[in-house]
């Protein structure tokens, strides 16, 4: 956990902190409650006091849950997590609700704070379909904003498929299902900023080398195969990750969304961008985009105020 959260979270901060900028920060709580009940791992303390110094220095802390942890078990100093739970949507409603209340008592543990309440939520391996039940418990907890989907995305096995959001806005608002615009949905959907390019232009060095480093997540050989037949299209979602992707990749997709807002200036557009701690191995990457957002007059939010700002429309 020191190499794969504690460390590259810590300069993360330094950077975005550098540059006077904050981001979001999207705790996975049932994983580390379940380290912390275990002990198998020491820096967990050390990773609760830097999501407490995280809250304390302005950046906005969110919800996200990996649900196969909560019923995971240690043997022989390996982790076994249950994959029949893992996308929170297809459970039972009363076990969502167990689900969701647990996080959000730990997350609170975390911070010291009784009364807090997350903005914002990322569902564990971006698997908000279908949405109902989950949209509905989250905003009864409080929570208005969703960042789970991202447009074109299709992972067959896991029930993901988010090529039908390709046509909507910049933001939504949703109820039953994440893909289609509700006025009077609970959730405001915030997506993950991605562009639809060929499939040969996800296939870099970078990538490779993350993905090789990564686990399977629980798949089985007929799992890969699908994952495999998810990335035969012509054209594939690539998603603004810091982390994952080169400067040029970054350059290139932020001047097509600059030249997008000078045709239409008046259109408001939030764009999301992702990383996580375990893929941040190019720091200057990271240094470049604060610094090419900066150049061009760009400004770094977090989704409290987007929020804000669609909501007064």
């Amino acid at each position: 956990m020191r190499t794969h959260v504690y460390e590259p979270a810590k300069q993360l901060m330094e950077v975005f902190g550098e540059c006077g900028n904050r981001f979001v920060v999207f705790v996975e709580v049932s994983e580390f409650e379940k380290i912390e009940e275990h002990r198998s791992d020491a820096t967990i303390g050390e990773i609760r006091g830097q999501i407490k110094e995280l809250y304390q220095q302005g950046f906005e802390i969110g919800l996200h849950i990996h649900p196969q942890w909560y019923n995971a078990e240690r043997k022989d100093g390996k982790w076994i997590l249950d994959y029949s739970e893992h996308n929170l949507c297809v459970l039972a409603r009363e076990r969502i609700v167990q689900i969701v209340d647990r996080s959000m008592g730990y997350i609170r543990n975390v911070l010291g704070s009784n009364d807090f309440t997350p903005l914002s939520f990322r569902a564990g391996n971006w698997l908000f379909q279908p949405a109902l039940e989950l949209a509905k418990v989250l905003s009864s907890n409080g929570i208005k904003v969703d960042s789970s989907v991202f447009k074109g995305g299709l992972q067959r096995q896991r029930g993901l498929d988010y090529r039908p959001a390709l046509t909507n806005g910049y933001y939504w608002r949703f109820s039953a299902d994440s893909n289609t615009v509700d006025p009077d949905g609970e959730l405001l959907e915030l997506p993950i900023y991605t562009r639809m390019v060929p499939f040969w232009k996800m296939v870099t060095g970078k990538r490779i080398g993350l993905q090789q480093k990564g686990s399977d997540g629980g798949r089985s050989g007929k799992g890969k195969l699908s994952r495999f037949r998810d990335f035969l299209r012509f054209r594939y979602p690539l998603k603004l990750d810091f982390c994952r992707m080169s400067k040029d990749e970054i350059r290139n997709m932020t001047d097509n969304i600059i030249r997008k807002d000078q045709q239409d200036p008046k259109r408001y557009r939030p764009i999301v961008a992702i990383g996580h701690t375990k893929d941040l191995v190019d720091i200057p990457t990271v240094e470049f985009l604060l610094s090419y957002l900066r150049e061009k007059g760009i400004p770094v939010v977090m989704c409290e105020q987007v929020y804000k700002k669609v909501t007064e429309f």
